[in-house]
């Protein structure tokens, strides 16, 4: 299936699914037990009801919009069930010998993306696509799903941790480039995206990428954004930031009128905040295929490879897909994997 055809369909049901969370937030609530005052002449009864009313609704909080978590014991389990290499095949691999030799799989990744890496504070878990992948690689290597460290990484970082050896993959919504791989190296393709279009619920001027001219567009710094911007709205103000929240801080605030980035993560931010933003128009934009980032040249490409084919063969990528994305956008179609290696 064709991503564009997916991405067309994850809008409509998502939009479905936002309604139908703010309108569950929104539902009626039994009101509270009151103690009113004794009637009197200047009081009547119907005056005094009114009166508990309006009270009552004034002193009510207003429910907010509850996006859907991540079925956690579901992950979780999917990880405890993850494919384990072979000595032989993690004594082949130089990449792999220094992870296994190590006891860790240090990876650079983000903890603030809701749907592909999101740190769970109440038991300092990292769940998600990304997460899943990187915690079910540390599972084949070291036996443990848990057997990672996690350096947080932004846009213009990802390669320069790896240039430095301060991590062994990234996993970070990562597009294959060119000119990143110049650099660095990628194993995969594990999925492919394209850009969107996020603004604030309601705006009615903006209804895709066609009309951005003229208007003040945030992206992030080190990213696609920018170049695929000059391209499909080159007289749109580009302002670049180097974070994903940063971009959304800015929207949210008034500073800038949309944000364009990977639609997977504008979807993770309309999942995570149900009714307060909007992703109007088709996804646009070349397809663009994560990779996993790797030290230039790295034996670890192969290796990540034949893991990644591995989980995809038994149905392990698909099962993580639905737990993380599918299940929690309503989406029940499961993409097509891209072909690894391509």
């Amino acid at each position: 299936m064709k991503k564009t055809t997916f991405t067309n369909r994850m809008t409509a049901v998502l939009s479905a699914a936002v309604l139908t969370l703010s309108l569950a937030a929104c539902g009626d609530a039994a009101a509270p037990a009151t103690t009113q005052p004794a009637e009197t002449a200047e009081q009547p009864a119907e005056t005094a009801t009114e009166a508990a009313t309006e009270a009552t609704a004034e002193e009510a909080p207003a429910e907010e919009p509850v996006a859907k978590e991540i079925d956690k014991n579901a992950f979780d389990s999917l990880l405890a069930s993850g494919v384990k290499a072979d000595d032989a095949d993690i004594a082949a691999s130089e990449w792999a010998t220094k992870v296994k030799e190590a006891g860790v799989l240090r990876v650079g990744g983000t903890r603030t993306s809701f749907l592909f890496s999101q740190l769970d504070e109440t038991d300092n878990s990292i769940r998600g696509f990304d997460a899943g992948l990187y915690q079910l690689l540390a599972n084949y290597i070291l036996g443990d799903p848990s057997a990672y460290e996690i350096t947080q990484v932004d846009s213009s970082t990802r390669e320069s941790v790896l240039q430095s050896d301060q991590v062994d993959a990234v996993f970070a919504t990562y597009s294959i480039t060119d000119s990143r791989k110049e650099v660095i190296s990628f194993a995969g393709p594990y999925y492919t995206s394209q850009q969107g279009v996020l603004v604030k619920a309601g705006n009615t001027e903006i209804t895709g990428v066609d009309s951005l001219a003229g208007k003040i567009v945030a992206t992030q710094a080190g990213s696609t954004g920018p170049d695929i911007l000059a391209e499909f709205a080159p007289e749109a103000e580009i302002q670049e930031f180097e974070t994903d929240q940063e971009a959304v801080t800015a929207l949210s605030q008034g500073r800038v009128d949309a944000y364009v980035t990977d639609y997977t993560l504008l979807l993770s931010t309309m999942v995570k905040n149900p009714g307060v933003y909007e992703l109007p128009g088709d996804a646009f934009g070349p397809v663009d295929p994560y990779g996993i980032g790797l030290p230039k040249d790295s034996d670890g490409v192969e290796f990540v490879n034949e893991f990644l084919k591995k989980i995809e063969e038994d149905g392990t990528w698909e099962d993580l897909w639905k737990i993380t994305l599918g299940d929690r956008t309503g989406v029940t179609t499961v993409p097509a994997a891209p072909t690894v290696g391509e």
